[in-house]
């Protein structure tokens, strides 16, 4: 199974988010954007792996405690000028990162190696690229980008909302070619 840990997003910002990308589809048809239906907020990306029964109990030992989170503003990966991944903003207290820690060391006993350098809290709205080779300049990833910002340029930051975090999710991957749908396997309360 192909597995990775989140947190789900509330219906109200999921549908924030939905019309806010439904707007910004006109401006750039080369961008693949993210189905609502798969928006979530990655804590740790585990991979394929089988270790299914030993992973849930490792994440029963992961500790948090429940905290509010916001999700405004948005922007691209790694940078404006090279951007591949186009995301919201998340602004969320010390409780989002140590939580992502505890995940992070409930795991590390089972092979999965710490995330290099600090944990970067956002969700992903779009990704340019294929993976195919480039045919031209104007193929080239982080220029399908380039209407969004232009358009995007000069706006207030959007605001999505904000939600209380009382639980994350085990989530499986199913990869298809009409892309990737997501099945949540266990949830874990925070107390």
């Amino acid at each position: 199974m192909r597995l990775f840990v989140a947190l789900d997003i509330d219906t109200a910002i999921r549908e924030r988010l939905r019309e806010f990308v439904s707007d910004l589809g006109a401006h750039a048809p080369g961008v693949r954007f993210v189905g609502p239906e798969t928006f979530h907020v990655t804590l740790k990306f585990l991979g394929e792996t089988t270790q299914i029964e030993e992973i849930e109990r490792a994440l029963a030992a992961a500790r948090g405690v429940p905290f509010e989170i916001a999700f405004r503003g948005c922007g691209f990966f790694p940078g404006p000028k090279s951007a591949r991944v186009f995301w919201a903003g998340i602004e969320a207290p010390g409780e989002l990162q140590s939580l992502a820690a505890s995940i992070d060391e409930a795991t590390r006993p089972l092979g999965f190696p710490p995330e290099r350098g600090p944990y970067k809290p956002h969700l992903t709205l779009a990704r340019a690229g294929s993976g195919n080779p480039r045919r031209n300049a104007g193929d080239r990833p982080e220029m399908k980008f380039h209407a969004i910002q232009q358009y995007l340029s000069g706006k207030p930051a959007p605001e999505f909302g904000t939600m209380a975090a009382h639980e994350f999710f085990l989530f499986e991957s199913i990869l298809s070619p009409r892309g990737a749908t997501y099945r949540k396997v266990r949830h874990y309360p925070l107390t």
